[in-house]
């Protein structure tokens, strides 16, 4: 079953879009933050950025849960912010199920709606790091976050084959 990775920067949008979007294509949504190990909840809240070796385990979780899914009746959506090749690598570990949709925005849209949100442990202090780890994928759908989110499913799920 498909299992689509909405992935893009931090306050691009991939939580208030995937359940939308989860729901045009019949199946669940998952937050990819869920998946955080404490440490890099507390080392991100302190307003540090995470390292490839931080987000290893993450990614591998995440991975696992991906190749569970697979096998489900229903597709899922995963918001996972997925910034560079070797990240999305492990967690498609090569299937073509796996889809990527990426929630691109400038850096000023972004900042404006980090600014707005509240009661999450990511600071926009790091929205910085975020863009200079991000490696604009190659075969994901892209879709800019200028839209509203409900337009931004509709587009998704329509490119998907939904």
């Amino acid at each position: 079953m498909m299992v689509v990775v909405l992935m893009g920067v931090a306050g691009c949008g991939k939580s208030t879009v995937g359940p939308l979007l989860a729901a045009r294509l019949g199946g669940d949504f998952a937050e990819g933050d869920t998946f955080h190990p404490p440490a890099n909840v507390a080392k991100m809240s302190g307003g540090q950025p995470l390292d490839d070796g931080d987000r290893l385990p993450w990614l591998e979780a995440m991975a696992a849960a991906i190749r569970g899914w697979r096998a489900k009746d229903r597709p899922t959506v995963l918001g996972c912010s997925a910034l560079k090749a070797a990240y999305r690598d492990i967690l498609s570990g090569g299937s073509p199920e796996v889809r990527f949709v990426h929630l691109a925005g400038t850096k000023a849209q972004v900042a404006e709606r980090l600014a707005a949100r509240r009661g999450h442990f990511m600071p926009a202090s790091l929205l910085d790091s975020q863009f200079a780890a991000l490696e604009a994928p190659a075969d994901a759908l892209v879709l800019d976050i200028a839209g509203t989110p409900e337009a931004l499913a509709a587009e998704a799920a329509r490119r998907l084959g939904a």
